[in-house]
């Protein structure tokens, strides 16, 4: 009775129009169709490896800046966030995908309009009933309401919930992307550092065997030495200078890729210091699977990309349903102009509508049949988010202790050639060996060295995946929806 009570009253003051417009927004809150969402079960493992740690610091929580303590290294990441082609792609989706939400949710409220008109009529006399021209006019303004869907089934708010979760996958897109790029700046800087430190080893390799060379070659002319051991010499030169070279081909082909993915021209000079551990100290604790579901944002774009296929399901299951639209105007007319705003010239017009397709040739079923793939489609792409993000974490743990144990393995390796080396240079000094065993020994040094130099930057590197892999830097990136809502009015687009 209430209720009852409450139309009435508002019928009594307003009109018609007003009423049904109210009706309709209490319609309009009816139940979606669209079936209750549920996250799919981890198709993983409940704990990683039992030789991982759960010591350390939480990546995800963990800026780029803090992990990253190469300020060479803090300026190119820097670099690339704010050039990156592939970074500006990902945030200029979102303002795409942002926008298409808004399309999308201003369905939901009527468009009205206000619009003015005069016309002017003249009918002939043969035409006339009174047998005599007659001219008329007719002025009106109005505010008119389009053609409204009133949302008794959830179609038109399935839809924009599905633009809001393409929206929001969207932008932990870009923050995946942003991740991605800070590895990816990451591991190029790296690998650029160990070729500049093999490079290094190999100008002073080459540099010494030139002198050794100089010194060969006089004994030779004296006669103090044969020129079967010129000839080694000159093979050691040879090899270093051949690597040399190699490696600074592999320099400018990694310099180039390093300034791709920073996205400016940048200064890279040679630098001779060590390449050691310095880069990244903190310790990184690896947690557990689950985990995952929040730090790493592939995995909450991909879930996002799941509710938007359970909201298409729930549109296309409402489209079987009877459609009502509502159609009105509501302003005042007159034959003349000075009468238009006079009392009693108000005039209205309400229409409403329904509308069933009775037969459609199966589109309706099988439109309801393509959102219902679609969802097991996307079903299937969160848990390949989530497996491949498993391995991801895996591998790199992995990496990184095997790594370790090659890197103290290959260090132990060097210091034995470097004392071989040294061992086989007295005894060819002191007439008890050839130099083909001081030849032996020196190539197997220079390989040594190298070989220490790659492995720490491997290890440096399984570093480096394991923080990207933990979803490292994503409270760094700030989720971009709750900024950009509410800064809509000004369009601010925060990267």
């Amino acid at each position: 009775m209430n209720a009852l009570l409450l139309l009435h009253r508002i019928h009594r003051s307003v009109g018609w129009p007003a009423l049904a417009t109210f009706v309709a927004l209490l319609l309009a809150s009816c139940s979606s169709m669209a079936p209750t969402y549920e996250a799919p079960a981890l198709p993983v493992s409940p704990s990683y490896a039992s030789s991982t740690t759960q010591e350390g610091i939480s990546a995800a929580a963990l800026g780029w800046r803090d992990y990253f303590t190469d300020p060479r290294l803090q300026t190119l990441i820097k670099l690339a966030l704010d050039n990156n082609r592939d970074l500006r792609t990902a945030v200029l989706r979102v303002e795409e995908a942002r926008a298409v939400y808004g399309i999308q949710r201003a369905e939901q409220f009527p468009a009205i309009g206000a619009q003015a008109g005069v016309d002017r009529s003249r009918i002939p006399a043969d035409l006339s009933p009174t047998g005599k021209p007659v001219e008329s006019s007719q002025y009106q303004v109005e505010l008119g309401l389009a053609s409204w869907e009133i949302d008794f089934w959830g179609r038109v708010r399935n839809l924009k919930e599905a633009a809001l979760e393409n929206y929001l996958a969207s932008d932990a897109a870009r923050r995946a992307a942003a991740i991605a790029v800070v590895a990816q700046v990451a591991n190029s800087y790296l690998s650029l550092r160990e070729v500049d430190e093999r490079l290094v080893l190999a100008h002073r390799t080459t540099a010494s065997r030139t002198e050794s060379l100089r010194i060969f070659t006089r004994r030779v002319q004296v006669g103090s030495t044969s020129r079967l051991d010129l000839t080694q010499v000159q093979t050691l030169l040879t090899q270093a200078q051949a690597l040399g070279a190699e490696l600074e081909q592999l320099r400018a082909a990694q310099a180039q890729e390093l300034t791709l993915l920073v996205g400016t021209p940048v200064d890279l000079p040679l630098r001779p210091d060590h390449l050691g551990e310095q880069s990244v100290l903190v310790e990184l604790r690896a947690g557990l699977p689950s985990d995952l579901l929040v730090q790493r944002p592939d995995i909450v774009a991909a879930e996002h990309q799941l509710k938007a296929a359970h909201a298409n399901i729930g549109a296309a299951r409402a489209a079987f349903f009877p459609q009502v639209t509502l159609t009105g105007a509501y302003g005042t007319a007159s034959a003349e102009l000075e009468g238009l705003f006079a009392s009693g010239s108000h005039a209205w017009v309400f229409s409403p509508s329904i509308s069933l397709p009775l037969f459609d040739g199966g589109r309706r079923r099988n439109n309801l049949s393509l959102t219902e793939a679609r969802r097991d489609l996307a079903v299937a792409s969160y848990e390949k988010a989530v497996q491949s993000a498993f391995r991801d974490v895996a591998d790199a743990l992995s990496a990184q202790h095997w790594l370790t144990e090659q890197l103290a393995i290959a260090q132990t390796a060097q210091a034995v050639q470097t004392e071989r080396a040294r061992l086989s240079q007295l005894r060819y000094d002191n007439g008890a060996a050839t130099f083909l065993e001081v030849l032996d020994a020196q190539r197997d040094l220079l390989s040594a060295e190298q070989q220490v130099v790659r492995i720490r930057r491997a290890l440096l590197t399984s570093r480096v995946s394991l923080y990207a892999a933990l979803g490292g830097g994503a409270v760094d990136f700030v989720s971009l929806p709750a900024r950009a809502l509410s800064n809509s009015s000004r369009g601010t687009l925060i990267p």
